[in-house]
């Protein structure tokens, strides 16, 4: 006999205080910017919801489901400090009864299995069992629901995966009590979600028009910049004791100001920006201009993206022995553009020096019309040797705690 339920939403009393976090959760995603900043917070109120110890969110990508984000419970995240690659996964997966996800995806209503191991041949779904051999689990109860936007449309699928019993220590059953608390969020979630999207989507519009300009900035590449360096900085962050809710916060900012790091490049004529060889001394001073050309198109606004934005367009390129550019400049709007005495150790902001890290790397593993791309061991043989000189040694250090999860970046964001 199969152990799955559907499940229909129906009136049930409940507890004030429950319903009250749900209300006031929900309001809070709209303060949150980045989509994969997003998707975080929904999947970690999701399961703090449900007392789930791991979840996965799949959003909608034309008649697929694509793997968008996974969490598991703290104690787990500690014991593997590279599960973070999880995230980076390629894996889609069909919108057909064949898969839980995309039954529910199809069927549009949530689903509850109280142990995914004995599900019945009288369902068309099945279980997956290779992300439990890949990630060393046992899932037993799933909550699988569809991300219904404010319009209807399904965004995604919400899986919450091994509900815990009040000790922490048993897998239980989700009950009717979590899944109705878990779909009203859902609702709120999936519009966030949406907005998001639609964001995110904005600034790889802004990137592909400056990829007519220049073919080495990419969606791609600016999606690579973004993800190491939130990776590079949440390590940082870890270990720098930041609280958790300022990590999330400046994480949520940091991708989409990592984006546009080069944007000021749209302004460069094309004789230098296109060229294939060197740059002679004339042509990169003009190059470097860049720098400050981006950091005045986030200069009238006085968000904290906007400012973030700023500082890393800006100071990118600076380096950490101060032979960076374009060092301290006293008015960014004054032309000529005249290039400052390079800013030198932390008087570098944090996250341009993180930015910059992030931004070499991809330079140097990527072809380039000047160049191929440099082998894995010969680029991190570079990245130490410049520790101290070009590179901030503390964000070094965070970069090779992260560097596997720094692959699966890779992987996911292919030219």
């Amino acid at each position: 006999m199969s152990e799955q339920r559907q499940y229909v939403p129906h009136e049930t009393p409940g507890n004030a205080d429950r319903l009250q976090t749900v209300l006031e959760v929900s309001a809070a995603l709209d303060q949150v910017e980045d989509l994969d900043s997003l998707l975080d917070r929904v999947l970690t109120e999701a399961r703090a919801f449900a007392n789930a110890d791991s979840g996965t969110i799949y959003l909608v990508a034309g008649d697929r489901l694509r793997f968008a984000y996974n969490s598991h419970s703290t104690q787990r995240k500690s014991a593997d400090p590279d599960r973070n690659r999880f995230n980076y996964l390629n894996n889609t997966i069909p919108i057909n009864d064949e898969s839980i996800a995309g039954y529910v995806a199809h069927s549009g209503k949530p689903l509850v299995i109280d142990d995914a191991y004995r599900i019945g041949d009288d369902v068309p779904y099945s279980f997956n069992q290779q992300f439990d051999r890949e990630a060393d689990y046992r899932t037993q109860s799933m909550l699988t629901l569809p991300l219904k936007s404010a319009r209807g449309r399904t965004v995604g699928v919400l899986q919450l995966i091994n509900a815990l019993d009040s000790t922490g220590g048993e897998v239980v059953p989700f009950s009717q009590e979590d899944m109705l608390y878990v779909l009203l969020f859902s609702k709120d979630a999936a519009s966030a979600i949406e907005r998001a999207s639609m964001t995110r989507q904005i600034i790889l519009r802004m990137i592909r028009m400056s990829e007519l300009r220049d073919p080495k900035e990419t969606g791609a590449h600016v999606s690579r910049v973004a993800a190491y360096s939130v990776e590079i900085y949440e390590r940082w962050a870890r270990t720098h004791g930041v609280l958790n809710d300022e990590m999330r916060h400046n994480i949520d900012l940091l991708r989409l100001a990592a984006m546009m790091h080069d944007v000021g490049k749209i302004a460069i004529p094309d004789e230098i920006l296109k060229k294939p060889g060197r740059l002679t001394d004339d042509e990169r001073l003009v190059m470097q201009t860049h720098a400050v050309v981006g950091a005045r198109l986030f200069s009238d606004g006085d968000s904290d993206l906007d400012n973030l934005s700023r500082e890393i367009t800006l100071h990118h390129h600076e380096r950490w022995d101060g032979n960076g550019y374009p060092g301290r400049i006293d008015d960014i709007y004054r032309d000529p553009i005249r290039m400052g005495p390079g800013l030198k150790g932390r008087e570098i902001p944090l996250f341009a020096r993180i930015v910059g890290l992030a931004d070499v790397y991809d330079a140097l593993v990527s072809r380039r019309t000047y160049k191929e791309p440099w082998g894995e061991d010969q680029v991190l043989d570079t990245i130490r040797s410049e520790e101290g000189k070009h590179f901030s040694p503390d964000v070094v250090k965070a970069f090779f705690d992260v560097h596997p999860v720094l692959l699966a970046i890779r992987r996911k964001y292919t030219e």
